[in-house]
């Protein structure tokens, strides 16, 4: 009888065992995770590119840059250069400009990156992307926006101020670009693509597995017209989540479709102490309504202009060891 009731016991023992591990694999994150997903051919890169250079642009160049080898580059950048230096000879310009000397650029594209206490991650940040956009062959300047007050960080409100100061130095794209990834394979091009783009489908901290289909985060490329055309971002988003989610909402509602490249070319590097965001859609600032795009974002962003108490560029940055004023440029801002 003691023996039955032992096996019986084992028995109960083992199918919640069972019950529980199936659980677990079943509602596991990568189970609704895409493994596939539509993507544009390499070989159809090209064509679906916005081909624009910034307003006031000029090159002396006699060629225009080639990119058929870049987009077909398998090669991979090593995640050490964030620990470097850049390369003597650099050639960029002061604010974090540049555009290869040797060839006619096609493409020109702001940069935008909100930041806020991570001096070190944004020097590695700064030193890793020179080297990496010197071999794409566009012209670019990057943007960095620093929220100093002590209110929970807007990273939406940041990008919105930076892509604001983009558009108004003429630039036709915008990357929106969190500070903590960093792209792995030169051969996904910083241009924007005639639908805006989200460029980070691919993380190893996701095991580089999209998490969900309508994941539009992390590091997105869009026109600036397009930009402009949905009213940028919400800026009612204080802390870590939903903003991602509204500015997908603000896409559908235009009617824009977002594309991406494939999973190999779209890798990205996520800092390791980086805490992974909740999939969830986290915390919303309200249901999302066209009334709403239309009454936050761009035209209702208020922040004061360079030289104010407010929001002041930096001439110099000695204090981000090794940082100088040619790295980006870099503006901190107080949120209203």
């Amino acid at each position: 009888m003691a023996f039955k009731m032992r096996h019986a016991y084992k028995k109960k023992i083992l199918y919640c065992g069972v019950v529980v591990i199936t659980l677990m694999i079943l509602l596991h994150p990568d189970m609704n995770a895409r493994r596939s997903y539509e993507y544009i051919e390499k070989d159809n890169i090209v064509k679906n590119l916005h081909e624009e250079t910034a307003a006031n642009f000029t090159s002396t160049a006699i060629v225009d840059c080639d990119y058929y080898d870049i987009i077909h580059d398998e090669t991979s950048l090593s995640i050490s250069i964030v620990g470097g230096d850049l390369i003597e000879g650099h050639k960029i310009k002061e604010g974090g400009e540049y555009a290869p000397s040797d060839c006619k650029p096609k493409y020109s594209t702001a940069i935008i990156v909100p930041y806020r206490d991570r001096a070190e991650e944004l020097r590695g940040f700064l030193v890793y992307m020179h080297t990496y956009f010197h071999r794409q062959h566009i012209h670019y300047r990057i943007y960095v926006v620093e929220q100093v007050d002590s209110r929970p960080y807007n990273r939406a409100k940041l990008l919105n101020i930076g892509a604001v100061a983009a558009m108004k130095a003429g630039y036709p794209c915008l990357v929106l670009h969190d500070v903590d990834l960093l792209p792995l394979r030169p051969a996904n091009l910083y241009a924007c693509t005639e639908q805006p783009r989200h460029m980070s489908s691919s993380i190893n901290k996701f095991r580089f597995v999209l998490p969900y289909l309508n994941l539009f985060g992390g590091a997105i490329a869009i026109v600036s017209k397009q930009f402009k055309q949905i009213n940028g971002m919400s800026n009612e988003y204080f802390g870590w989540e939903g903003e991602d989610d509204d500015l997908y909402s603000r896409l559908e509602a235009n009617d824009l479709k977002l594309c991406r490249f494939e999973p190999e070319i779209s890798r990205y590097h996520l800092a390791s102490h980086t805490p992974v965001k909740k999939l969830d859609m986290g915390k919303k600032a309200g249901s999302f309504t066209k009334e709403k795009m239309a009454a936050d974002g761009l035209s209702s962003l208020q922040y004061t202009e360079p030289g104010t108490r407010h929001l002041r560029y930096i001439q110099g940055l000695k204090s981000y060891k090794g940082l100088t004023n040619q790295d980006s440029n870099f503006c901190k801002v107080s949120l209203r």
